[in-house]
C-alpha cells in the first residue's frame, strides 16, 4: 500500500532508519557477542533477549525502508484561508453543540487521542478545501452523516513530538 508522506515525515523516517542502523544496531550486536561469551547458550537469558531485539530492530528498519519506497509525496495545496494538509480547523458540531479543533495530517501522523485527524478519513477528506464558515456534511457511512460548520482555520504549530505510527 503506498503512504502519503510529507516532505517532513520522509525526513523524520530516514533519520530513524539512520539512528537504528548507526547507533541502535551496533549496541544490540554488541550486547549479543556479550551474551554468547557468556557460555552456555540453552539457558541464557540475555542472548535471547538481545537476538530478539536484534530481530525487532531490523524488522522495523525494513518496515521504514519499505514505507519510503512505496510512498507518495504530498504537499498542501489549499489556499491560506482554507483547511488543509498541517492546518488547525475548529468545527462546531450540531449534534453535540460543541466545538471541536483537529489537526489535518497524513495517514502515518493521525492520532484520534490528540486530534489529529488523516487526510484520508471521512473527516478530513470532507474538510480539505473548505473555508471559515462553510458547512459541511460528513459521511461516515451509507446510513450516517452529519454536519459541521467550519469556525476557524490556522497554521498549526509544528509539533515535534508527531510520532510516524509504529513507535
Amino acid at each position: 500500500m503506498q503512504e502519503k508522506l510529507t516532505k517532513k515525515d520522509v525526513e523524520k523516517i530516514q533519520a530513524e532508519i539512520d539512528h537504528r542502523k548507526l547507533v541502535l544496531r551496533p549496541q544490540i550486536l554488541d550486547a549479543v557477542r556479550e551474551a554468547r561469551a557468556q557460555g552456555d547458550l540453552s539457558e541464557n537469558f540475555e542472548y535471547y533477549a538481545a537476538r530478539r531485539e536484534n530481530g525487532s530492530n531490523n524488522s522495523r528498519i525494513r518496515y521504514l525502508e519499505r514505507m519510503l519506497k512505496n510512498a507518495v509525496i504530498v504537499e498542501d495545496e489549499s489556499a491560506s484561508e482554507e483547511v488543509g494538509l498541517n492546518k488547525s480547523v475548529t468545527v462546531y458540531l450540531e449534534e453535540d453543540d460543541a466545538y471541536k479543533t483537529y489537526k489535518i495530517v497524513t495517514s502515518i501522523r493521525a492520532n484520534s487521542r490528540e486530534n489529529r485527524i488523516s487526510i484520508e478519513s471521512p473527516l478530513g477528506k470532507a474538510l480539505l478545501h473548505h473555508r471559515e464558515g462553510d458547512r459541511v456534511t460528513i459521511t461516515v457511512s451509507s446510513d450516517y452523516s452529519y454536519d459541521v460548520i467550519i469556525k476557524e482555520i490556522s497554521d498549526a504549530d509544528e509539533e515535534e513530538n508527531d510520532n510516524i505510527r509504529g513507535f
